[in-house]
């Protein structure tokens, strides 16, 4: 993918920059794209570590289920963040650690075929609640501020559903292939959108001239004077949501 990238400042509660039918869409194969991922590991690559601390495959499997049934369902939605503010408030984690454990809590009585038969049942449900929110409810501000690498800010729903709930699956499909050596799968129209607009809101959020040249399918070319960045596509996710830091424009980050 070779395109320009507009920078500059971004206005608060931060929204989508995608359409939301082509989010919805990434939505959708993203779901079966954790799916595919989990009916090809084999036993023991379910307990090996994840660079998620304290997580091995099978915990973040279960965060990643978890969240999955969240989006869903209202209802599970409700009960969730109800739970998670209860254990937040008596252990002093914050917000999104303690639902993140609450979900991994969940999901852990399940065994592996189980735990893949309701990712299968259940992402193509939160794929149509997540399409089917209207916009004037998309468009409101979440009511808890978020923190990206230290700093508050506030987001609106839509951003939630449209873009942060496509992400976190795949930089955990990422973080799986990493910790198991399973490849994963990418192909330029859908991993290169999702990298597209990483790389649109980086760009957005550092607001200097860049080029930079991704490496892989997912990956392309973007922007055009400033500081040259070159590497592989995966590296370049880690390092914008935080699993690796490197210097420079590289600093910033990016919430996933």
């Amino acid at each position: 993918m070779s395109t320009d990238v507009a920078v500059g400042t971004n206005t608060n509660p931060r929204k989508a920059a995608l359409d939301h039918d082509v989010a919805m869409r990434l939505a959708a194969t993203e779901y079966d794209r954790v799916v595919a991922m989990f009916e090809v590991l084999q036993p023991e690559h379910w307990q090996m570590p994840t660079e998620c601390p304290g997580w091995d495959v099978r915990a973040m499997a279960g965060h990643m289920l978890g969240m999955t049934q969240m989006a869903a369902s209202i209802p599970e939605t409700a009960r969730q963040q109800s739970a998670a503010g209860k254990d937040a408030k008596r252990s002093g984690a914050a917000s999104i650690d303690a639902l993140t454990a609450l979900q991994v809590r969940k999901n852990a009585h399940l065994s592996t075929d189980e735990l893949i038969q309701e990712m299968r049942k259940v992402g193509p449900k939160a794929a149509r609640t997540r399409r089917r929110t209207p916009a004037f409810i998309r468009n409101r501000k979440l009511p808890e501020v978020q923190a990206v690498d230290g700093v508050d800010e506030w987001w609106t729903i839509g951003f939630l559903l449209d873009v942060i709930l496509t992400r976190d699956p795949f930089l955990h499909r990422i973080d799986i292939s990493r910790a198991t050596g399973v490849a994963m799968q990418a192909t330029a129209d859908h991993e290169g959108l999702i990298v597209d607009d990483l790389v649109r809101e980086w760009a957005e959020r550092h607001g200097q001239p860049f080029s930079l040249e991704l490496s892989g399918p997912a990956g392309g070319s973007w922007g055009s004077g400033g500081e040259l960045i070159a590497l592989d596509t995966v590296e370049y996710c880690r390092t914008l949501s935080g699993r690796e830091r490197k210097a420079g424009l590289l600093a910033t980050q990016v919430p996933v």
